[in-house]
């Protein structure tokens, strides 16, 4: 299996530069996506989000379960993409912005990629749950766009 990807994305009324307050702002995830229970910022960059990188803990399944996630690649205003990797797995995800009449489109996209054979055994089954993680993802985004609405 190459990797299973899951996307999904909603339009909020706002500016690109409301938005990219509430998506870069990772220290404060914790207190607007109710999915997050934990944020602990390892390291901050000096300038954008680039090298930014975090524990995020969250609860799957009832039991909490942390991640550490680092930016490797972003434009202000515009994108940033993570990475993670865990028990085998690759995980990256993108959040992208784009102008969409008088809000912004914001999607987001995740990636899970086997990279050991073990890994790619427990990947057998990942499909069963692209709906729960896809609902997920959904939540998170609906999170966003509401702390954004709050913001303004």
């Amino acid at each position: 299996m190459k990797g299973m990807v899951v996307s999904g994305e909603v339009r909020i009324e706002g500016t690109r530069v409301a938005v990219w307050s509430v998506v870069s702002d990772v220290d404060r995830w914790a207190k607007i996506i109710k999915g997050v229970k934990q944020i602990e910022v390892i390291a901050c960059p000096t300038v954008g989000i680039s090298g930014l990188r975090w524990k995020e803990t969250r609860l799957l399944f009832d039991k909490p379960e942390t991640v550490e996630k680092r930016v490797t690649e972003s434009t202000e205003q515009e994108f940033f993409t993570t990475r993670a990797e865990q028990d085998g797995f690759l995980f990256t995800a993108t959040l992208r912005l784009t102008d969409q009449g008088s809000g912004v489109l914001l999607t987001s996209s995740h990636r899970t990629a086997p990279q050991t054979m073990a890994a790619r055994w427990r990947s057998l089954p990942l499909f069963l749950f692209k709906g729960l993680i896809r609902k997920a993802l959904l939540e998170d985004l609906t999170d966003i766009k509401e702390a954004v609405k709050g913001s303004l």
